[in-house]
């Protein structure tokens, strides 16, 4: 009940910080600095893969399609990246499961608040 509640009061804050971030992200795409867009439109992507794709925070939506890719959704990610990239998702996955493998294996996942 104390994780549920401090992640509440957490998304209090955060999401009123995650628009205006995102409104900025907007700016920065257009005139800003290429490296601090791309940090943003990373961090986008892992938070959207952490909730709509239940997956892990630290991975990306590619990644995680990769891995899951006999999945509906995975396949959908995978058709329309490699229209972009050939074979995108593949190398995301190479580039982050290294990641992955030793965030689970050292438990960074896990509960902070008991």
């Amino acid at each position: 009940m104390k994780e549920r509640l401090a992640g509440f009061l957490l998304m209090c804050a955060m999401v009123p910080m995650a628009v205006l971030g995102w409104m900025l992200l907007i700016l920065v795409g257009f005139a800003g600095k290429s490296e601090r867009g791309r940090a943003g439109v990373r961090a986008l992507d892992h938070f959207v893969n952490a909730t709509l794709f239940n997956g892990h925070a630290w991975e990306s939506v590619s990644s995680h399609a990769w891995r899951e890719r006999e999945r509906r959704w995975a396949r959908a990610v995978i058709w329309l990246t490699d229209h972009f990239q050939q074979d995108h998702c593949k190398r995301a996955n190479k580039r982050e499961q290294p990641v992955v493998d030793l965030v689970i294996k050292k438990g960074l996942g896990d509960r902070t608040i008991h």
